[in-house]
């Protein structure tokens, strides 16, 4: 076998260099394709929002678009009923510019043609259809599931300004755009009402602009200025108003009282109480109430809660409460009246002239035991003729039977007296009791009998009128007739030139001539007494 050398050079197998084929560049291409979908289906999903609404009025899937400050930010995509019924489910994509906008306070609602607040709004919607409002939050949470609204809201984002929170028992004629008042000059609107948790009562929000927001103070009052309001006094009728727009779709107003100073204004989303009027609201604080219980045996109709308690013309109080019991021990109905007093609208005084503190202590540690030893109870009034509306007047009967308080009562139970229209009652059922005993069968024989004499009685005097006239009336008439010839020659006699006056009137002259000789004679005898004797001397 030949041995080969080794200094004989090895031969090395060369690989053969492939030339890529044009044919793998589609493939690649459509998998980047379907990457860049795949991430732009991602980046959908992630711009997709879902919104709730009570009905689609107005909406149209691919053709409503999104909107917020009127810059369209997406499109509704699919609208569809939800598995209950009892709403729909609005799909919309919003673009990548409103991905700040998908968080958790973020707002929806559909623009349509609306009045509120005095003024119409989404007029434009009528020629291009309605679309989606969006409103922005503050919250840094996303969410990609919303509740829509289904009224529109007062957009205050933005503007200068602070935002209050008003708790009402009622809303009354209130609604979102309802203006905000002070001193008759609008100053904002409510923005937002709803029913608070309990249900009891409507919690609302209201924006003040600036720069009338400096002036709500942390004691400033709010009142209900809807409609009109009439106050009948001593001074005569008064009605007020804060404009015209209030009448028709209400209002709030609000003022400081004269005597608090707005050092520091209120802070914002403060918490106030919204009065029913203006009186309520500037009258003085009354302090915690004290609860007391009346029981009436009258009917209790036009008595209702809120009627006042009355304690010689001052109001103390007011009624809290009225209702029914049944006890069954009496086996009867009982129909408890409760009552709220303020103790600080009762001033007390020694005789120094100095107030006590706390008159809600006096009156428990036995003020009021010793009014009611005195008298002090509680009578039901009425208050309107008209209407017949009752008031709790609270004053001292001496007549009163004397009864004893129970002080451990919770709620203290107070006396009470019939009422005025109650002892007029019983005053007519006595009368009525009183004529009941009466015997009119035996007034009605014995006016018979007296009716039957006195019959019998006309008779007789009727015959007697008839006998005077046939018998006694001739001669009168004869008498009266030579009565008259009498007269008629004594007014001849005594006329003027009748013979006798003229014989009379003679006599009259020579009685006077004769007078005149007489005091002649008497003159001369008074002068010469013995001419009686020797005659007249010659002068």
């Amino acid at each position: 076998m030949t041995k080969i050398p080794d200094d004989l050079p090895q031969a090395v197998v060369a690989a053969k260099r492939r030339r890529p084929q044009l044919i793998w560049i589609i493939p690649a291409i459509a998998a980047l394709i379907g990457a860049w979908l795949a991430v732009d289906a991602v980046r959908d999903m992630s711009r997709t929002v879902t919104i709730r609404f009570q009905s689609a009025e107005g909406l149209e899937a691919g053709t409503t678009l999104i909107r917020f400050k009127d810059v369209t930010i997406g499109e509704v995509k699919t609208i569809a009923l939800a598995p209950d019924r009892s709403h729909v489910l609005v799909t919309a994509r919003l673009d990548q510019s409103a991905e700040l906008l998908m968080m958790q306070d973020t707002r929806f609602w559909v623009v349509r043609p609306r009045f509120s607040g005095g003024q119409l709004s989404g007029v434009g919607t009528l020629f291009s259809g309605a679309y989606i409002a969006v409103g922005a939050g503050q919250s840094k949470i996303r969410q990609r599931e919303f509740v829509g609204l289904e009224v529109a809201p007062i957009l205050t984002e933005g503007l200068p300004g602070r935002q209050f929170l008003l708790h009402a028992t009622e809303l009354g004629s209130l609604d979102v755009g309802s203006p905000v008042y002070f001193r008759q000059i609008k100053v904002g609107e409510v923005t937002a009402y709803d029913l608070n948790k309990s249900g009891v009562g409507i919690d609302l929000k209201i924006f003040v602009h600036a720069p009338y927001d400096r002036f709500v103070g942390s004691f400033s009052r709010f009142w209900n200025a809807s409609g009109v309001d009439i106050t009948l006094d001593a001074n005569g009728v008064r009605l007020q108003t804060q404009s015209l727009t209030s009448i028709l779709i209400g209002g709030i107003a609000f003022e400081t009282p004269p005597n608090v100073l707005i050092d520091n204004p209120a802070e914002a989303n403060q918490k106030f109480t919204l009065h029913r009027d203006h009186a309520t609201a500037l009258k003085t604080p009354d302090g915690e109430p004290e609860l007391f219980v009346l029981h009436f045996k009258e009917s209790l109709r036009g008595l209702a809660p809120g009627a006042p308690v009355d304690f010689r013309g001052i109001i103390v109080g007011e009624v809290k409460s009225v209702g029914v019991e049944y006890d069954p021990a009496r086996e009867w109905f009982d129909f408890p009246v409760q009552i709220m007093l303020y103790p600080k609208r009762i001033r007390l005084a020694v005789r120094d002239g100095k107030q006590h503190a706390d008159a809600a202590e006096r009156i428990k540690r036995g003020l009021l035991k010793a009014m009611v030893e005195r008298g002090f109870r509680a009578q039901l009034r009425t208050g309107n003729l008209l209407t017949g509306q009752l008031y709790i007047a609270l004053d001292f009967f001496k007549e009163a039977k004397k009864v004893s308080l129970n002080s451990k009562q919770q709620p203290m139970e107070l006396p009470t007296v019939p009422g005025n229209f109650e002892e007029l009652q019983v005053a007519l059922a006595t009368v009525i009791k009183n004529l009941s005993k009466v015997q009119f069968e035996q007034i009605g024989t014995d006016l018979q009998t007296v009716m039957k004499s006195l019959n019998v009685t006309l008779k007789s005097v009727d015959q007697l009128s008839q006998r005077l006239d046939n018998e006694t009336a001739p001669e009168i008439r004869a008498t009266l007739e030579e009565l008259r010839h009498t007269l008629t020659g004594v007014e001849r006699v005594l006329a003027s030139d009748s013979p006798l006056q003229l014989d009379v009137r003679e006599t009259m002259r020579e009685i006077s001539r004769a007078a005149v000789s007489l005091r002649s004679l008497a003159d001369t005898l008074d002068r010469q007494p013995e001419a009686l004797l020797s005659g007249k001397k010659e002068q």
